[in-house]
């Protein structure tokens, strides 16, 4: 018996093929089902997915043997790694003196063999796609095309299960940052309104008790302390709904009627009467999240008065069913949304517009808080809108009551 001899750049060639995180790992359908597809197409009784460790043969899927690993220095697979070929075969073991007294051909009856290299995409061989037989025999054509191809499978699930694991690692690292940044909002939002209330109140009393012997700019100064603390005020407040809105699409469905949910938001909103909401003619029952519909509605009923230059704000809400989703949609006749603007406002932290009606410049959290809700109920979300005309939101949530 001649033991395989070790690779030049055995270093790297173990590196590569611990990358893939495959050793000592349980059997798996996908590998299974090619070593049983292998033994079929060659007509053989054994069939291996193996990759070659420091010291050992490890058998990532094994047709027909009931053991996983084997030594390296007397496996079949370490001579078929340094073939100059991509198919190595052995016809006779028996025959060879590289395996005449080998163990496996002693003990096994492993006569016949052919294997070919797993390479992965830098050029390093992790292992072969392998057969057994225990009898002297060939391979037809057919049979070492088919047994190539198969190889370059398993080589494809190699690499997509590398990169799956890469993407749930990623997962779970940007579940962990944006835990943090959702603490972090939540313990600068406690920590800053209670002063931002202060500034308020402070501001409120100096111009009670003061502003007499104040001129207009101070007056005026006043004014934007209070103005300025206001805004930040909404602005943490928007940020921390934002990161909030994970833990409202957890919470359980429920039945209500879309128009009760309509009129609800309408007195929240407090709107006067410089506004028409035109409600849905047909009043349709919902099961569903209704405190994320809440929301989304809010900040986007919120965005049409907001976002209006119109002496009259006109707004008209839509809804209906459909086989497998709800429909929503509100339209309005504000000031538009330019288009090369359309793609952005749904991310967070950009706007559209300059300043709204009332001269303040949004935070562009609300919109991205609408999409991210939206989605989280199984939907999507789409604008259409004509600069100075108007705008419509149109979203669908999936339904609970199928």
């Amino acid at each position: 018996m001649i033991e395989p001899a070790t690779p030049k750049d055995e270093q790297l060639r173990l590196a590569a093929v611990k990358s893939y995180n495959l050793l000592d790992t349980l059997p798996e359908k996908d590998f299974d089902n090619i070593t049983a597809l292998t033994a079929s197409i060659c007509d053989v009784p054994i069939s291996l997915v193996t990759l070659l460790d420091s010291d050992r043969n490890f058998l990532k899927s094994h047709y027909g043997l009931d053991f996983d690993e084997s030594p390296r220095d007397i496996s079949f697979c370490g001579h078929a790694i340094l073939n100059e070929e991509n198919l190595f075969i052995v016809e006779d073991a028996r025959k060879d003196i590289r395996f005449k007294d080998n163990p496996l051909v002693l003990e096994k009856n492993a006569v016949f063999y052919a294997g070919v290299k797993l390479v992965s995409p830098d050029g390093f061989t992790l292992g072969t796609l392998c057969i057994f037989d225990t009898k002297p025999r060939t391979l037809s054509k057919s049979q070492k095309d088919a047994l190539k191809a198969l190889a370059y499978q398993v080589v494809r699930l190699f690499e997509a299960r590398k990169k799956n694991e890469a993407l749930l690692v990623l997962q779970e690292e940007l579940k962990a940052r944006n835990d943090e940044l959702k603490n972090f909002a939540g313990l600068v939002s406690h920590d800053m309104k209670m002063p931002l209330a202060n500034m308020i109140i402070t501001s409120d009393i100096l111009r009670s008790k003061y502003g007499k012997f104040l001129d207009d700019q101070g007056r005026e100064y006043l004014d934007y302390i209070k103005q300025s603390s206001f805004t930040l005020s909404e602005y943490i407040s928007g940020l921390l709904e934002h990161y909030e809105s994970d833990n409202i699409v957890k919470r359980e469905a429920e039945r209500f009627d879309s128009n009760a949910l309509f009129e609800e938001i309408i007195e929240l909103l407090n709107i006067d009467g410089e506004c028409e909401i035109n409600l849905p003619e047909k009043n349709i029952e919902l099961l569903g999240n209704r405190v994320a519909l809440e929301q989304i509605f809010i900040n986007l009923l919120t965005n049409s008065l907001k976002y209006n230059d119109k002496d009259k704000i006109i707004i008209d809400i839509s809804c209906w069913k459909e086989s497998k989703e709800y429909h929503f949609q509100i339209a309005d006749n504000g000031i538009g949304i330019p288009k090369n603007k359309i793609s952005d406002i749904f991310e967070i932290f950009k706007t559209a517009a300059e300043n709204d009606r009332f001269g303040k410049k949004g935070n562009g959290i609300g919109l991205s808080t609408v999409k991210k809700l939206v989605e989280r109920l199984g939907g999507t979300i789409s604008v259409a809108s004509k600069l100075g005309r108007g705008t419509t939101f149109h979203f669908t949530i999936k339904r609970s009551d199928i």
